[in-house]
């Protein structure tokens, strides 16, 4: 019986991005089948090897984002390395990049000249504004993206600075976004096998945010309302909320829908605020959003979070506990869905078996899977040399004089 491959069996990318963006997009792509070649810098390779270090040599989070990916190590700068390149653009569907505008143009690697030698190459491009517009030349990082999007005015409290979550939101996005657009590209060429050139894909981590404002601007536009930071609660909607409970736990609650309400109010005890008609639609009640989150909270304090959460979901109550790293790896829903993926991973001189997060989305007929996690720096460069055509004498020659 031969093994069930992806859906994306056969589908060859090459990945010359760091950091999160791009390598976000290579890793869904290599979760589902395709064979990712993942270009590196030698001697130091993407820098997320060392980011949240604490132990060893490679992060965790490298071997999370580069799982099921090759790696090799080429130096871009050189005309070796370029050429290196080349061949394995010419042997491949999809090139991921994401340095600053014009950096591939200047070392001919641009989509014209890779293109030359592929014309169905689809070749999706990240960054932080875009390959056009007057702030092209900026370098552009998520956190700024996050800021220029209009995130990072909504977040927080209105008395305090802005804040941000905790991961890279706009790089993550941004890599879906690159999935996308590859997807469609792969689609169009497939669909129009005559059609040339493939297609270019441009992602800005800036748009990729802005892409999530739901009507910050035509609200805005339209009517004049300016958005501001709301803490826990989402503006224009009630009630929705982080609520406090009497162990010092906190749970979340989604009432914001009519019949929803109408059963919320009823496992509270504040039957009087169900048939209040003031409270029949969404507008009635977020005028008066803060006079149902006291509602809330004054039940919530009265129980303890398990015990909140067990009333409202025997009345179909969205709700739910913010779950630490700790809960969520206790969490037996997260491992039947096979979100809980046990591997063994080297961490400096030892081998430990360590939990990793598992792959989405799910598939019935073709899932993801890992095969392999975050490879060792440049461990498959021989290997893909080999492909190439390129052994013996020549590669060592490359090595000695730096190139790989």
């Amino acid at each position: 019986m031969t093994e069930q491959t992806g859906p994306l069996d056969g589908v060859r990318v090459v990945e010359l991005g760091n950091f999160i963006a791009a390598p976000t997009a290579g890793r869904l792509l290599a979760d589902f089948g395709a064979d990712v070649v993942k270009v590196e810098r030698p001697g130091t390779g993407d820098e997320l090897r060392r980011w949240r270090l604490h132990g060893g040599d490679t992060s965790l989070l490298f071997r999370t984002l580069g799982r099921n990916k090759r790696s090799v190590t080429v130096d871009l700068r050189r005309a070796e390395g370029q050429e290196i390149v080349r061949a394995l653009a010419a042997r491949s569907d999809v090139l991921l990049e994401n340095f600053r505008p014009g950096t591939l143009e200047r070392w001919g690697l641009g989509p014209d000249e890779l293109r030359a030698l592929n014309p169905r190459l689809v070749v999706v491009r990240v960054s932080g504004y875009g390959q056009t517009g007057p702030y092209r030349d900026r370098p552009g990082f998520g956190g700024v993206a996050e800021a220029i999007g209009g995130l990072r005015a909504l977040t927080g409290y209105p008395d305090r600075p802005p804040t941000r979550v905790g991961v890279s939101l706009a790089d993550s996005v941004a890599g879906l976004y690159a999935v996308i657009g590859a997807l469609m590209g792969l689609i169009r060429r497939d669909r129009e096998p005559g059609a040339t050139p493939g297609e270019v894909v441009d992602v800005a981590l800036y748009e990729a945010v802005y892409s999530l404002m739901e009507s910050l601007i035509p609200d805005f536009d339209a009517f004049g309302v300016t958005r501001g930071p709301a803490g826990s609660a989402l503006p224009g909607v009630a009630p929705s909320n982080t609520y406090r409970c009497a162990d010092g736990k906190y749970i979340v609650v989604s009432g914001n829908g009519d019949a929803i309400f109408t059963r919320l109010m009823r496992a509270i005890g504040r039957a009087d605020l169900a048939d209040d008609p003031r409270f029949a639609d969404n507008a009635g009640r977020v005028a008066h959003a803060e006079l149902l989150d006291d509602a809330i909270e004054a039940w919530t304090t009265s129980l303890s979070q398990e015990a909140a959460e067990a009333v409202l979901r025997g009345a179909s109550v969205p709700c739910g506990p913010i779950l630490t790293a700790a809960d969520i790896t206790k969490d037996p829903h997260f491992a039947a869905r096979g979100m809980h993926e046990r591997h063994r991973v080297r961490i400096g001189g030892r081998e430990a078996e360590v939990t990793f997060p598992g792959i989405v989305p799910a598939l019935a007929e073709r899932p993801g899977r890992t095969r392999t996690l975050g490879p060792d720096l440049g461990e498959h460069t021989e290997t893909v040399l080999a492909e190439l055509g390129v052994t013996g004498a020549a590669v060592e020659r490359l090595r000695e004089s730096g190139v790989i």
